[in-house]
């Protein structure tokens, strides 16, 4: 069992993932914790701890104080953060913290059981050891960004799709095919492609802006339902 332990500052909130995790095979649910302190605690005192699930906003300290602090520490639990922070600066810093995925709340279930599942793979080529061809460092590296998307359609790249993804949920709002381009260094034409894919996959949802001339443009943003 991969030993988990749900960090959110709203006893409620932690409830309810907590329940989330309970669901998902192969994981338990080792603690709960609401301040950064008892999180902290939980991490050096339970019997065994393999992955926290960090919110960012608690009311003593920051989810990603808490991640350096652990780290300082010499605790080497994997993290992924679940919050409402949206900001940039926040989920780079989470990424050059270590942490192995972003799930921006509110999250339906599957959201969560994703990267849930995804971990657990990412676990799995972990525990094989030996050494690694470029092959398996590829799988290694993209197994948590590549956890949880369908089958892709020909001529699509799951690192392409995590490009985009990873572009819309730190937007915090509506992008246009040129904005995603810009932003992610791919064409105009590539980025209307992947946003279209991941709009038919539920990932993403489409609105129109009317400018001057009338026309619509197609904006995407990131859907909190996926």
């Amino acid at each position: 069992m991969i030993e988990v332990l749900v960090v959110d500052d709203d006893p409620r909130v932690a409830k309810v993932n907590a329940a989330y995790v309970a669901k998902v095979p192969g994981f338990h649910v080792a603690g709960e914790a609401h301040n950064a302190a008892e999180a902290l605690r939980q991490s050096e005192t339970l019997p065994r701890l393999d992955l926290v699930l960090m919110d960012h906003y608690l009311p003593d300290r920051t989810g990603l104080e808490v991640v350096r602090e652990m780290r300082r520490r010499g605790l080497q639990a994997d993290v992924i953060m679940v919050t409402a922070a949206r900001d940039v600066s926040t989920v780079q810093a989470a990424m050059r913290q270590g942490a192995l995925q972003y799930l921006v709340k509110p999250f339906a279930f599957a959201g969560l059981r994703a990267k849930l599942e995804a971990y657990a793979e990412l676990r799995r080529t972990l525990d094989g050891g030996g050494e690694a061809e470029q092959v398996e460092v590829d799988r290694i590296f993209g197994a948590l960004s590549a956890g949880g998307e369908p089958d892709l359609p020909k001529g699509h790249s799951a690192a392409t799709t995590e490009l985009v993804r990873r572009a819309l949920m730190a937007a915090g709002g509506p992008l246009s095919a040129q904005e995603i381009a810009e932003r992610t260094g791919l064409s105009r034409q590539t980025a209307q492609r992947y946003l279209k894919l991941l709009e038919r996959t539920g990932r993403a949802r489409l609105t129109l802006r009317y400018g001057d001339a009338g026309r619509p443009e197609h904006r995407y943003e990131w859907s909190t339902r996926a």
